[in-house]
């Protein structure tokens, strides 16, 4: 009496086949503009290409837009002082992703069976975000006959 039986194979491991490694590295700024075109362009350098002694108090207005503050002296002699405070921020982002894979084989035949695999997955995010502060005072007086003097301070920290 001849028996035929099946014969499994049971995670017979043919090739410990690929181990797969992805990265993905992605970095974003986002330095939006979010003042109007004049406070952008308000600058050291504008102030210095821009105003002149003897200017009216209507050039200085356009070319500096409207002051922050206005006083006026004793003698009735107006101050504008034009006090800018900008922040910038940047925030960049970084991930990054790592697959690997293991596959199982049998017998090969008419009677074997095949079993196995296994993955495994990793990921990792970070962020990181910056600030920056500048400021700018500039203070501009003006006599009978426009702009008698003018000054400046201008930080970043």
């Amino acid at each position: 009496m001849h028996r035929q039986g099946w014969i499994i194979a049971a995670a017979v491991p043919v090739a410990a086949a690929t181990g797969l490694l992805t990265g993905c590295m992605t970095a974003s700024q986002h330095a939006g503009q979010l003042h109007s075109e004049r406070e952008r362009r308000m600058t050291v350098g504008v102030v210095q290409r821009e105003i002149r002694q003897g200017m009216s108090p209507a050039d200085v207005a356009e070319a500096l837009g409207s002051p922050n503050i206005v006083t006026r002296d004793s003698e009735g002699k107006e101050t504008w002082i034009y006090d800018k405070i900008a922040t910038e921020a940047s925030y960049s982002t970084d991930s990054g992703n790592i697959g690997s894979g293991i596959a199982a084989g049998g017998v090969p035949g008419n009677r074997a069976l095949v079993l196995g695999g296994v993955r495994s997955d990793y990921g990792k995010s970070a962020g990181a975000m910056a600030t920056t502060q500048r400021t700018l005072t500039v203070i501009i007086k003006f006599g009978e006959k426009g702009v008698e003097s003018f000054s400046y301070h201008a930080s970043r920290f």
